[in-house]
This record gives structure tokens, sequence and C-alpha cells, in this order.
């Protein structure tokens, strides 16, 4: 395991195990291998580096939890213990947190750490993956073009598993220049890069779109199943049938599948929701567009949240639904 308390030590790797001398599948004889930060180790971050990690990377990696940090590191990698540090040795830096409070955090600092912008080489690139206000995404480009750092909006989709299989989905959108930099790191984490445009923010507007049609049809989902369960439907046979019926989709057969096995561990929280949806109707608010499914379902999980379930899987919103029982955990599990 290596790991970094300040710049000059951030980047240390002993001379017989360097990822600058393994074949990368992603680079040309004629491109240098980039330093690549990641920042965040949670569901899609830890899987992104994986990723990285897989394709000859050799991830300079940050997350406030330093134990999980320093985990990754030890299968290859370089654990950095402040965003200053993994900042002043990263080419590319790519954040992976929960919203845009805690992206301007990681960029510049929570007033009593520094974030790592004031440590970033100037033309060097930071890749924005949470779900934000695209006008904030815009905004974000033009402060950290003030300071000579290049930047790509790249929200991410797919889930977990496929985070760490570089299978999910990046909606992207930058400048050449960025895109340029950012050169084969982003096909190294995703299987399908989406190139939307030229500037900030139209990759924040097509996944506030897509958590439009997530949220709705988790919520969607979730009344299915409870009126199956009000009506004294086998939920397992219920679960068959519509997965293989016109009724299905992949939020349904995804996570139905957590309320069958009655495991609501959070791969995605109720509360996420609540924002993302939130996120859905302010963009909407602002041109007076109308989203009367999408504002159900925001109150559904808001419902859900101030019951109790904020912080337990998507799926739990079923537990708004009163008169059903829903399926026991299994024992075995």
């Amino acid at each position: 395991m290596h790991w970094c308390s300040g710049p000059s030590a951030c980047g240390s790797r002993p001379s017989n195990s360097s990822t600058a001398d393994r074949k990368n599948p992603h680079m040309t004889s004629n491109t240098s291998t980039p330093v690549v930060g990641v920042v965040g180790l949670g569901a899609m971050g830890g899987g992104m580096a994986q990723s990285l990690r897989r394709a000859g990377y050799e991830p300079h990696v940050f997350d406030v939890r330093l134990d999980v940090a320093h985990a990754f590191a030890r299968d290859g990698g370089v654990a950095c213990d402040t965003l200053a540090a993994l900042g002043g040795q990263c080419d590319i830096v790519v954040s992976v947190v929960v919203n845009a409070a805690q992206t301007e955090s990681v960029l510049f600092g929570d007033g009593t750490t520094p974030g790592c912008a004031a440590s970033m080489k100037p033309g060097s690139l930071f890749v924005m993956c949470s779900t934000v206000d695209p006008n904030w995404s815009v905004a974000l480009e033009a402060r950290l073009a003030a300071q000579g750092i290049l930047y790509l909006d790249a929200p991410i989709s797919g889930g977990a598993a496929k985070a760490a299989s570089g299978q999910m989905t990046m909606m992207t959108a930058g400048t050449p220049a960025a895109y340029e930099k950012a050169g084969a790191v982003l096909d190294a984490m995703a299987a399908k890069v989406y190139r939307l445009g030229d500037r900030a923010g139209a990759g924040s507007k097509v996944k506030v779109i897509n958590q439009l049609l997530a949220g709705v049809h988790i919520a969607a989902a979730a009344e299915a199943m409870a009126l199956g369960l009000r009506e004294g439907v086998d939920p397992a046979a219920l679960y068959e049938v519509i997965t293989h019926s016109a009724g299905n989709s992949w939020m349904f057969e995804n996570r139905m599948a957590h309320v069958l096995a009655g495991d609501y561990t959070p791969l995605s929280a109720v509360d996420i929701f609540v924002k993302d949806l939130g996120l859905v109707l302010d963009v909407a608010r602002a041109s007076k567009f109308p989203l009367p499914l999408s504002s159900t379902a925001h109150q559904m999980f808001m419902q859900a949240s101030t019951a109790g379930f904020a912080r337990e899987d998507d799926s739990a919103v079923i537990k708004i639904f009163p008169g059903i029982e829903l399926p026991a955990a299994d024992k075995k599990a």
C-alpha cells in the first residue's frame, strides 16, 4: 500500500511495481499515462477506481474514510490522506460524491482544510460525476477556467456492478480541450461515453431527465408490487410474470428483487431520490414546465424519508403503503 500526506509524497511508487512501466491497453505508444485521482470511494467511485486500475492506471484515491482509501491502495494505487495532496499529483481528478455541496468541498475545501483545486496544476482536468443542477455545472466550468483548470460535466449511471466492471454510462459535456486531456480515461471507466455538448450543462441536463424516469419507475414499481400484496397475489409469482411481460422496467426488475429479499441495504438510498427528483422539479420550475408524475414520485420519496426510511434502499418507498405485509428478510442471507 502507498499513501501520501503531502504533494511530494503522494506520487511515490516502488521501482519494481510502477504502473507507468506496464502496458496500458487504453494508451497508444506515443502517449504517456496520465496520473488519475478518484475522490469518493463509495458504491460508484470505488468501482470506477477499480476499473482504472484494471485498465493499467495507478489511481490516486481519497475518501473521507481514510481506511477505505488505504484498503483500496493495498491492491494497487496510492492512498492520499488530503485532497490537496491528491490534487497536486494528478493530471485528472474524477470526483464521485453525492451532490453539488460535496463537490464544492472537494474542490475548494470546507473552511478548515483546503480542497484539491488550489493544488491542481494549470491545464489539469476536473471530471464532475455527481447529479447536480445544470446551471451550477455551467458556473463551475467558468470558475475553474479562471484558475486554468479544465472541466468535464460528466454525470454517471448504471449502478455499482456496472461501475466495478467498467460498463456504466457517462453523460458528458465540455470543451474540446477537456476531452483531449481526458484521452482514454473515460473509456477506461465506462462502456458508453456520450459527448453531449462543447460546454458544461448538457450532461447534467440529460442526467436530470434520466433521474426523472428512474425515480418515477421506482415509485411505480413499488406501487404495483404493493397493490399485488394488498390483493393477495404471491409476490414471487407477480415478479416472475411482470419481468417477462410488457409492464416490466429495469427498475421493477432490479428494485423489486430487493423487496422480495426483504433487503433494504442502501445501494441507492431513499434520500438520493428526494434530492434528485427535487432537482428535476427545480429545473422544470425555472421554465414553468409541468411534471405531474415527477411531483407525485417526489412526494412518495419525501413521505418515505420522513417516515424513517431515508437511508434505506430506495425500494423502501414501498413501505409508505398501508395494509400490506412485506416479504421478510431471508435469515440465511
